[in-house]
């Protein structure tokens, strides 16, 4: 009967050799035909070993375990190893075949062993949906504005975000007003819009960007132009045609 082999895929050497050691304990017939450090390393292995599973950490330098377990797809088992809880449940939860937390815990090891051997003579999954929501966990989280500095003379105010009713162009500047203050900015719209959080921000006008929440109301005038009503100020805001689609259900 052909020995089951592995490739073990980790670039730190003590875990690396912690995770050989307790494979043989656990699994004495599988066969570690290499260990790769890298992700390019790691990919070499599979094209040239050709394993029955890989243990791939996720966190690799040069290519990520995601883009390597892209090359293991459905060639060999895959199973992740992570010092990141969110990739391990996720992982799990859409079907690879398992993973491995660190630090190695020798009873959670035992059980993704003994998946393994149940999984061995089926075919490696297809891990393309998994990868393609893994990747999208893994980027960074955009950070947006969450305040405004303002210059008074020697001193600097901070306006909040949720403070700011609107921002309105004024020539070189960008007025910043809340429900009872103006102040200006050297900041344009257009630098304003790469910052805000487009949940809570709507441009309305060319030169006009509106706190979603300081909306009271929206209606026509007269002239059936749409206008925005603000909770907390007097003055009515007025939207373009470029962007009167965004109150079409009116």
């Amino acid at each position: 009967m052909t020995r089951p082999t592995a490739v073990i895929a980790e670039d730190e050497p003590l875990l690396r050799r912690e995770l050989k050691d307790a494979l043989a304990a656990l699994w004495p017939e599988l066969e570690i035909l290499a260990e790769a450090e890298d992700g390019l390393q790691a990919i070499r292995a599979l094209e040239t070993r050709k394993p029955d599973v890989i243990f791939l950490d996720i966190q690799m330098p040069g290519m990520t375990g995601l883009d390597v377990a892209r090359v293991a797809s459905g060639r060999c088992h895959v199973v992740f190893v992570t010092a990141y809880d969110e990739y391990a449940v996720k992982a799990f939860e859409r079907g690879a075949v398992d993973y491995v937390m660190k630090p190695f815990l020798p009873a959670r090891l035992a059980v993704a062993v003994a998946r393994l051997r149940e999984r061995m003579s089926s075919a490696p999954a297809n891990l393309e949906g998994l990868l393609s929501s893994l990747a999208e966990r893994a980027r960074p989280v955009r950070q947006f504005l969450r305040w405004i500095s303002v210059a008074q003379g020697r001193t600097v105010r901070l306006i909040t975000i949720d403070d700011i009713c609107y921002f309105q162009a004024d020539n070189k500047y960008t007025a910043v007003v809340t429900a009872t203050a103006q102040s200006l900015i050297n900041k344009t719209i257009k630098e304003l819009l790469d910052e805000l959080d487009p949940d809570m921000f709507l441009q309305i006008h060319r030169g006009t960007v509106v706190n979603i929440n300081a909306i009271a109301a929206v209606h026509r005038n007269l002239r059936g132009r749409v206008e925005v009503q603000l909770k907390e100020r007097n003055e009515t805001l007025q939207v373009s045609t470029s962007f009167a689609h965004l109150f079409k259900q009116m």
